[in-house]
């Protein structure tokens, strides 16, 4: 028995010893990883300000919209606002565009203050490689054909492909993709118009505008 009561001790000591360990590790490292991923995001972002000057960080005046609302998908949006100087400079919407070749596509699209288009990103999506997937600005140069375009420039009727009587390119071989994601930006501008003030000037807020 008293062998058998030691060696119960001696493991609860060195249990007690481990989750010490792992709890003053996890203490340690919980700073450097957050600092890491906050890092990331701002990497990830920065592109669809197509070189925008801007105050502070990206993520700093965060704005979350629930469903319902009028942009695209149905989940909820993240919009990033950025400032400069202290005024507002651009907004950056996280959207969801339904109707990809492969599921829905997550597109960023950064909007500057006077509704002139920053820049757009793909985030997030299925396509086929080497076809959908040259949406992705690694892949081409496709996105960038939407970079200082606005609702007026074209006008509302010619945010659609060409062979849809619209002004912009689709993929070599694919139409349904870059389709869903033209509609996406048109449906953000849209909405960008409709809610611009408020979109660059009320607090942060999980309530739809």
């Amino acid at each position: 028995m008293p062998g058998i009561t030691i060696r119960g001790i001696t493991l609860a000591t060195i249990a007690a010893i481990c989750a010490t360990l792992v709890a003053a590790t996890n203490h340690l490292t919980a700073a450097r990883i957050a600092a890491n991923e906050q890092a990331w995001l701002e990497k990830s972002l920065e592109p669809a300000l197509g070189g925008l000057d801007y105050d502070g960080s990206i993520t700093a005046a965060k704005l979350v919209l629930e469903p319902p609302h009028d942009l695209p998908g149905d989940d909820a949006v993240i919009i990033y606002r950025v400032y400069s100087g202290g005024a507002p400079a651009a907004a950056l919407f996280a959207v969801t565009a339904k109707g990809g070749y492969a599921g829905p596509i997550r597109v960023l699209v950064g909007i500057g203050a006077a509704g002139t288009i920053t820049g757009v990103r793909i985030l997030e999506h299925r396509e086929t490689p080497g076809l959908g997937d040259g949406i992705e600005a690694s892949r081409s140069d496709w996105v960038h054909q939407f970079d200082s375009r606005s609702l007026g420039d074209p006008p509302v009727a010619g945010w659609h492909l060409q062979v849809d009587g619209g002004e912009f390119d689709q993929l070599t071989g694919a139409s349904v993709t870059p389709r869903a994601v033209i509609k996406a930006i048109r449906e953000t501008l849209l909405y960008f118009d409709a809610h611009r003030e408020k979109i660059l000037t009320m607090p942060a807020t999980a309530e739809a505008l």
